[in-house]
């Protein structure tokens, strides 16, 4: 365990998800950090993630876990009141959502945001804060290469090009975190990130791709392609992910008012079609699939250049995407019992929020 994480209070925005729940593992593991999350809970079987949590070891004295909503500023106050090193990883995620409700993609994503950095501002304490951007906020980009060894990576000089509500939000959100490390003197970090995928990812078609390829393989279920599937992504695993946010800490000093693009990179991308392939191969069974029209602002093709985190931190990804597509793979078999769809009913007397609180307390 290590010694230099001594007195840390680490906060966590979003900690009870797939990034977060991650994160907040490793510090109850491998530091001797306290962790506090704050989560609204929303995202549908992240109660598990806390279950997981609550029985890591460290955990009984070293976690805390406050339900309440970043659009809520007095709850966020009170969270970012002592907290030493923030991880902003709340977030409404799905471009879709944000298209049938742009309003509350909007005060979630940049007014959460705001309420964060106002309450870091105001606690005087100037505190670490890293925020999980997305390459969205470069908008659609072109399709101008035609193969993986032509594809050009995107780098942070990549003009900011903010293509539907969610780009808009996150974008907003981004560029908040950044100015107030250059206004405040606060030591924010913004990550803008590509593809994460790995085990305790509940993923679906709007947001988690990797994952929810994967899962419907196994299950049988047909997946949904909008576009022509040649779409390519680099995909990052979320333990290399936990690297980064470790390198960005330990290398404060010159990542504090920083903006990288964090993702696998050249050596990790796939199109959609290739990950059919991957998994019909992995599996031994045929993957079903039908097309769709092409969603907007689909990116054709991401791929990160990431090569300044690397400069700064030494930081590159070490697991391939077929790792990647094992581990999410091994965790979905051991823990196939998350995945069964059962009926929810309310104990009598008892409302929904009372039943969440229990599970957080």
């Amino acid at each position: 365990m290590s010694s230099s994480s001594t007195n840390r209070s680490v906060l966590i925005f979003g900690g009870a998800g797939f990034i977060g729940s991650n994160w907040a593992d490793h510090l109850l593991s491998k530091t001797d950090a306290n962790v506090h999350i704050l989560d609204n809970l929303s995202r549908a079987k992240v109660e598990n993630n806390i279950r997981w949590l609550r029985s890591r070891r460290g955990a009984a004295s070293r976690l805390k876990i406050t339900v309440a909503d970043i659009r809520d500023a007095r709850s966020v106050a009170k969270a970012v009141n002592g907290a030493s090193e923030i991880y902003h990883f709340a977030a409404q995620v799905a471009v879709t959502t944000s298209l049938e409700d742009p309003r509350t993609d909007f005060e979630v994503n940049a007014g959460g945001t705001l309420n964060i950095l106002e309450a870091a501002r105001q606690s005087g304490n100037r505190p670490f804060v890293l925020f999980t951007s997305t390459n969205k906020v470069y908008g659609k980009l072109g399709a101008e290469q035609d193969g993986p060894s032509e594809l050009r990576c995107t780098s942070e000089s990549q003009p900011l090009d903010f293509y539907s509500p969610y780009g808009c939000s996150k974008g907003t959100a981004d560029q908040y975190v950044h100015d107030y490390g250059r206004i405040f003197g606060i030591p924010t970090v913004v990550f803008r990130m590509s593809c994460i995928a790995g085990p305790r990812q509940f993923g679906n078609e709007d947001q988690g791709w990797v994952a929810h390829f994967v899962y419907s393989a196994l299950q049988g279920r047909t997946i949904s392609i909008y576009g022509d599937g040649h779409q390519v992504r680099d995909v990052l695993a979320v333990r290399d992910l936990v690297r980064a946010f470790a390198a960005a800490r330990e290398n404060h000093k010159t990542t504090g008012g920083q903006v990288y693009n964090i993702g696998g990179g050249a050596a990790n991308t796939i199109s959609l079609l290739e990950l059919v392939k991957t998994l019909e191969r992995a599996l031994r069974v045929p993957v079903r699939i039908r097309f769709r029209p092409a969603r907007p602002g689909d990116q054709p093709i991401y791929v990160t250049d990431f090569g300044k985190f690397r400069e700064h931190t030494r930081w590159e990804p070490e697991r391939s995407v077929q790792q990647t597509v094992h581990d999410i793979r091994q965790w979905y078999e051991e823990n196939q019992a998350l995945f069964v769809p059962t009926p929810f009913r309310v104990p009598s007397g008892k409302l929904p929020t009372e039943i969440v609180r229990e599970i957080a307390s």
